[in-house]
C-alpha cells in the first residue's frame, strides 16, 4: 500500500540528488517556496496529507524527471537509504512578525527556508537563527536553535516564548503556573521576566543548539 511518507521522501531524494533544497525544488518547479515544507504534510490535527498530483508534475517537469525515475524513489530502489530530514528556518528577529505560525505556534506562511535537521522527533520542529548578542554568552550571533513545540516543558528548559503583542524571547523557565510564566534572563545585562499566562501566545522547548 502507498503511504504519505513514501511519496514526501520520494521528493525530498529527489531535490537532494538534483542538488536542491525542497523548498529550492519547488520555487525552481514554479511554485510556492513552502509547497514542500514540514507544515504542509500534516493537517493541523496532525493527519497526513497527499501532496497535488499538480506539484508533482511540475517537479518531475522542471527536473527532466521520468515517472518511472520518480516511482524508483517512492519505492526505495535508489540513493541507498532515506534522505535527510530538513526543517522550516527563519530569522530570530522574524518570529516577531505576523504569518510565520499559526495558532498553536506551529512553523505556518511564507517565507521559510529550510535546513537539515539533527535526529528530532517532532515534526512541528523549526529552527530559529540568533542575530545579536542579546542572548550571550549562551547563544551567540549565528547559531541556529531547534525549537519543538510538542515538547513538554520542566523548570531549567531554554524556552522561546512570544508573547500576544508579538515579542518573542528566549528563556530559561522558572516556573509555569495557571497565570504566570517566571522566566530567567540567558544574558546578565537583560532582567528576568514575569509575564501574565493570558498575555503570552505559545512557549517552546529549545532541543538543540548548532554553534
Amino acid at each position: 500500500m502507498l503511504t504519505h511518507s513514501q511519496i514526501w521522501r520520494a521528493i525530498d531524494r529527489l531535490a537532494q540528488s538534483k542538488g536542491f533544497s525542497p523548498s529550492g525544488l519547488a520555487r525552481r518547479a514554479g511554485l510556492d517556496s513552502t509547497t514542500f515544507n514540514r507544515s504542509k504534510r500534516t493537517t493541523r490535527e496532525g493527519k497526513p496529507r497527499w501532496p497535488s498530483t499538480e506539484s508533482i508534475a511540475k517537479i518531475l517537469d522542471a527536473t527532466t524527471t521520468s515517472f518511472a525515475e520518480f516511482t524508483a524513489l517512492v519505492e526505495d530502489r535508489s540513493y541507498g537509504g532515506p534522505a535527510p530530514r530538513t526543517i522550516p528556518l527563519i530569522g530570530f528577529a522574524q518570529a516577531g512578525q505576523a504569518g510565520y505560525f499559526d495558532d498553536a505556534g506551529y512553523p505556518a506562511g511564507a517565507g521559510w527556508d529550510e535546513i537539515r535537521s539533527p535526529d528530532v522527533t517532532d515534526s512541528h520542529a523549526y529552527a530559529l537563527e540568533v542575530s545579536g548578542d542579546s542572548m550571550q554568552p549562551v547563544y551567540r550571533d549565528g547559531d541556529r536553535l531547534i525549537v519543538s513545540p510538542d515538547s513538554s516543558l520542566r523548570r531549567g528548559d531554554r524556552v522561546v516564548v512570544r508573547t500576544r503583542d508579538g515579542e518573542v524571547m528566549v528563556k530559561e523557565l522558572l516556573r509555569l503556573s495557571e497565570k504566570r510564566v517566571e522566566l530567567r534572563s540567558l544574558n546578565p545585562a537583560h532582567g528576568d521576566r514575569t509575564l501574565e499566562r493570558e498575555g503570552v501566545e505559545w512557549i517552546a522547548r529549545v532541543v538543540w543548539v548548532s554553534q
